[in-house]
């Protein structure tokens, strides 16, 4: 008995011990299990922590987020409306700056015209004292002076009228010098001459025979040839034949030549007046006068006929170079410039 309760003693031991064995296995697993879990628990816990921390710091950071899109919102917004007032005072500032341009032309504009106005007065204010007193002074003052202030203008439109001033000085300076008292002069000598004047309707002089020298001029002629020479003479003046070429001179009555011859006496008078007053054109139009009354009435045989008449070219040919001379250029460039064109 004792044999085989010691073998189920020793049995009931070893599984005794081995239950032992197992449970502390068991309880060592479940220490391992335990720690196990408080670890994973313990990382749970930090990846809370952290998720909690993130997501916080994410809400933190929306919120900073909403925050800075409302202000860039507001940003933008105060953009907008300081670009649309910029953009409305640049409109301002362009039509300002428009309005100033038309301006500035404006006055650019009335002050090229008023410049054009007053050279142009300047220049026939200097023509009239040109014809008034005969000198190219005034003209030549005139001209320079707006020469000068359309250089200064420099203004492109303007440079026609200094083109033609330039055309109408040169033309000035080589103008000849008026002899105004050779002319005088000269129609002096036109009034001398009148009163020597051959008409055509006086009968031609008879040229008388030269004295024979020797002994016939001593000898006496024959009492019939005085007598023979006068009824001779008489028949001549009965009976003339001759070329008429102006009808009406032949019908010229002595007091008529009388008067004709005082007319052209004075109307080279009037003449001469004339030019002392530089009225060249009444002087011109008495001398062409003249000149068509001694070529009608006058002997054109004559030589103080001819004479006279080659006066009255001469004279009317300085009258012409003794005309003051028009400043049409310069005037027509500067009515055109005035115009606009």
């Amino acid at each position: 008995m004792n044999l085989q309760s010691d073998p189920a003693k020793a049995s009931e031991a070893s599984a005794s011990s081995s239950g032992r064995w197992m449970t502390f296995v068991a309880l060592g697993v479940s220490v391992l299990a335990l720690l196990a879990a408080a670890q994973v628990w313990q990382k749970m816990s930090r990846l809370q922590e952290q998720l909690a921390k993130q997501s916080a710091e994410a809400g933190q950071q929306s919120l900073e987020a909403k925050a800075w899109a409302k202000q860039a919102q507001d940003t933008v917004k105060d953009s907008a409306a300081r670009l649309g007032l910029v953009e409305s005072r640049l409109g301002e500032v362009a039509l300002q700056r428009s309005q100033l341009e038309e301006l500035i032309q404006s006055l650019s504009r009335s002050r090229d015209e008023t410049l054009v106005v007053d050279i142009e007065a300047a220049l026939r204010m200097a023509q009239q004292q040109a014809q008034l007193t005969g000198s190219l002074e005034p003209l030549l003052g005139a001209l320079k002076s707006a020469q000068q202030r359309v250089q200064r203008a420099a203004q492109p439109r303007l440079a026609p009228v200094q083109r033609a001033i330039e055309k109408d000085l040169e033309r000035l300076r080589t103008q000849q010098a008026f002899d105004l008292p050779g002319l005088l002069i000269r129609l002096d000598e036109g009034v001398a001459l009148a009163d020597g004047l051959v008409f055509a309707n006086q009968a031609p002089v008879v040229a008388t025979a030269p004295r024979i020298a020797g002994s016939e001029a001593a000898a006496p002629p024959p009492w019939w040839v005085p007598g023979l020479k006068q009824i001779g003479e008489q028949l001549m003046g009965l009976v003339r034949i001759s070329r008429i070429d102006a009808p009406e001179a032949m019908l010229l009555s002595p007091e008529q030549i009388f008067f004709v011859r005082e007319n052209i006496k004075l109307k080279l008078l009037n003449a001469r007046l004339g030019l002392l007053a530089r009225q060249y054109d009444a002087a011109r139009s008495d001398m062409v006068h003249v000149t068509g009354a001694v070529r009608r009435y006058a002997d054109p045989q004559s030589r103080k006929t001819q004479q006279m008449l080659a006066l009255l070219e001469q004279a009317l040919q300085q009258t012409k170079a003794g005309e003051v001379p028009r400043l049409d250029a310069s005037l027509a460039a500067l009515a055109t410039a005035a115009a606009g064109r």
